[in-house]
């Protein structure tokens, strides 16, 4: 279930791990938005935001759902964890009733792996479910971008598309603008109760979702809290008595402990990601999160102290040889997988998905295999400052052409989508049809052949519930997951721009896309840090103080989301 992009490199690149996060959703299926910044609070601005009394009128009315109980509550911005055996006896009912009147509507998607024939049973079951015929384009999920700006550029826009939000570069926010319905005279305050699983997603969520003034997206929730967790071969730490590191000094010392070239082992993969979130480095995963106010001053992750402190020390370590060769490889490396299942390296940072997907893969093969996440170290060896990451970040929209009728259907189809973990409706969108898709033993869902080839990443990217966690076939995944994202979002600070779904203008759209390829080039040793200093200093000539400058002006004119 996991992207081909979300293992394709063992550096995740900010698309890979993002894919990631949303297969997550997939697997187990905020703060202030803007005024328009530069002209006001008029629908048609192309750019800024919307906030405060402004978004407060477009903004659904929370009603949360009472239809299922978590065993581990939401905390500190975690996904609510799931931990009991399913009983299908026992699986509650959320939507009673059909909302879908029997119209027609066309989805384009992402999809990661080979698409099932659109005809196939699990649709047709969740057709029926529904009331509506989604008829299904899907695309492949590692090209989408290309894809995606083609249609949007044409005339012949399907009835929904599904935009991630990795995919919102260069001009995709300005069509999102301009191409999709605004969904407020149906969903906007109390309007919201009509569909119930719809009114339960959180607030911060549908935050996100306001374009260009107006409500225009259907969200995916996902938790605030750090996704990001340093995995390590818990197994092989145990038998041979290391020690979980609790600072940079400390991972270095034991990187050299673990490390023998010779017998082919490792201490780790590329550590860039945990060594920017212990050194309390900003996020550059998704605009605007790389933007916060220090002393007064609005600064940009790059132009800061422990952003190259963390690359100096990830340089350090592919300097002392403790870093799989293979990582030297950058972006084309293989898929990490077999080798850290072979003990080849023993930690790497990624999405925190992959804690129950490696989990999932070595159970039979290899059952002394444990894989469990370190908690993040502040560099020093005091507590870590990580940064929350954005409540959503994948969206449906709605053509801006659809009748009423075809939009109902679509919230229809959203209705049954959101569906809490624990009801029918989440069964069917995530296994498909007991007997067919999968099969339930000793409380475990396991889908079948055909189950694996037809319930893939389609209904579930239209809409989903709050960010959750289950997974009946290994519920201590599930609790452990959800215990570091609880232990580490107490940690997590709101940047300046949290939760925001800003637009900026296009002009600056591309300014910063080279630093990426830059940090991997110094942390490997082909690049200096003074290569780095030097393209900061290029990168605020060439617009980077002028942009700062315009994010500024929404700071002025609606506040800061910061806690």
């Amino acid at each position: 279930m996991t992207p081909n992009a979300a293992s394709a490199s063992s550096a995740p690149s900010r698309r890979n791990f993002l894919a990631s996060t949303a297969v997550a959703a997939v697997a187990v299926g905020g703060g202030m938005p803007l005024l328009a910044a530069c002209g006001g609070s008029g629908g048609g601005s192309r750019e800024g935001t919307t906030s405060g009394k402004d978004a407060k009128k477009l903004l659904p009315a929370y009603v949360a759902s009472n239809v299922v109980t978590p065993d581990i509550p939401a905390k500190n911005g975690s996904a609510a964890g799931f931990i009991s055996k399913v009983d299908l006896a026992e699986l509650k009912t959320s939507v009673p009733k059909k909302l879908g009147k029997g119209g027609k509507v066309t989805i384009m998607s992402p999809f990661w792996g080979s698409p099932p024939k659109g005809d196939n049973a699990y649709y047709r079951a969740m057709n029926d479910l529904i009331g509506v015929d989604v008829q299904w384009q899907n695309q492949d999920g590692n090209t989408y971008d290309q894809k995606l700006g083609a249609v949007l550029a044409s005339s012949d826009v399907p009835d929904v598309v599904v935009v991630p939000g990795w995919n919102m570069g260069g001009k995709i926010p300005s069509a999102i603008i301009s191409k999709f319905a605004d969904l407020g005279p149906y969903l906007s305050g109390d309007k919201v109760k009509e569909y119930p699983n719809l009114a339960a997603i959180p607030t911060d969520a549908w935050r996100r979702s306001i374009f260009g003034g107006k409500l225009r997206g259907l969200p995916m929730p996902a938790p605030s809290a750090p996704s990001m967790v340093p995995l390590y071969r818990q197994d092989i730490f145990e038998k041979e008595g290391y020690e979980v590191p609790k600072s940079c000094d400390e991972f270095m010392a034991l990187a050299k402990e673990i490390t023998n070239a010779k017998a082919k082992r490792w201490a780790c993969l590329d550590m860039k990601w945990t060594a920017f979130q212990a050194f309390g480095v900003l996020s550059g995963a998704e605009k605007p999160l790389g933007w916060n106010l220090v002393d007064g001053k609005l600064v940009y992750r790059v132009e800061t102290e422990e952003f190259l402190e963390a690359l100096e020390w990830s340089r350090k370590l592919f300097a002392a040889g403790v870093v799989h060769p293979d990582s030297k490889m950058g972006k084309n490396a293989p898929d990490p997988g077999p080798k850290f299942a072979a003990g080849e390296f023993l930690i790497y940072p990624n999405n925190i998905s992959q804690w129950w997907s490696r989990t999932a893969e070595q159970a039979t093969q290899n059952p002394d295999f444990k894989i469990w996440g370190m908690d993040v170290w502040g560099h020093d060896g005091g507590n870590p400052t990580l940064w929350a990451e954005q409540p959503a970040g994948i969206f449906a929209f709605v053509n801006k052409k659809a009748s009423e009728s075809v939009i109902r259907d679509v919230l229809a189809v959203a209705n049954v989508t959101a569906a809490p973990y624990g009801t029918k409706e989440y069964m069917m969108t995530n296994y498909g049809v007991e007997g067919t898709h999968y099969t339930v033993k000793d409380g475990v869902p396991t889908k079948t052949d055909q189950g694996n080839i037809d319930v893939l990443n389609a209904y579930v990217m239209v809409a989903s519930p709050a960010a959750t966690l289950a997974h009946p076939d290994f519920p201590e995944v599930a609790k452990g997951q959800v215990e570091w994202e609880q232990r580490m979002g107490a940690f997590a600070k709101k940047s300046s721009f949290w939760g925001m779904q800003i637009t900026e203008p296009a002009r600056y759209t591309n300014l910063s896309n080279d630093f990426e390829q830059l940090e991997d080039d110094i942390v490997r040793g082909r690049k200096k840090i003074s290569d780095m200093q030097q393209a900061v200093s290029d990168w605020k000539s060439k617009g980077g103080d002028k942009l700062r400058d315009w994010y500024q002006k929404i700071l002025d004119e609606n506040g800061s989301a910061a806690n």
